[in-house]
């Protein structure tokens, strides 16, 4: 069921809704807050916009390298899956 929060990131107050629990809003929430922060101590005194623009796309630049990690586990687990089968498969 669908929970509403509210919450405030750049001086911003927002209503959201989500499934997950409290802790998970929250910490995300928290990663959100924390880049913005990150963006508004090196960019200096940039917009409110800008501010979010950027941390955006430190949040995607963040995904697109987990997602590369990912897929080099994944396809790795695959190598050694196909390799185990071969194994299996000779031994029998």
């Amino acid at each position: 069921m669908r929970k509403s929060f509210n919450i405030r990131i750049l001086g911003q107050n927002l209503a959201v809704k989500h499934d997950s629990g409290d802790d998970y809003v929250t910490n995300v929430v928290q990663y959100v807050t924390g880049k913005v922060q990150e963006v508004q101590k090196t960019a200096g005194g940039v917009s409110a916009l800008t501010v979010a623009i950027l941390a955006a796309l430190n949040i995607a630049d963040d995904y697109f390298k987990l997602q590369e990690t990912n897929d080099a586990v994944c396809n790795q687990l695959e190598d050694k899956s196909e390799d185990l089968i071969k194994l299996l498969d000779e031994i029998r």
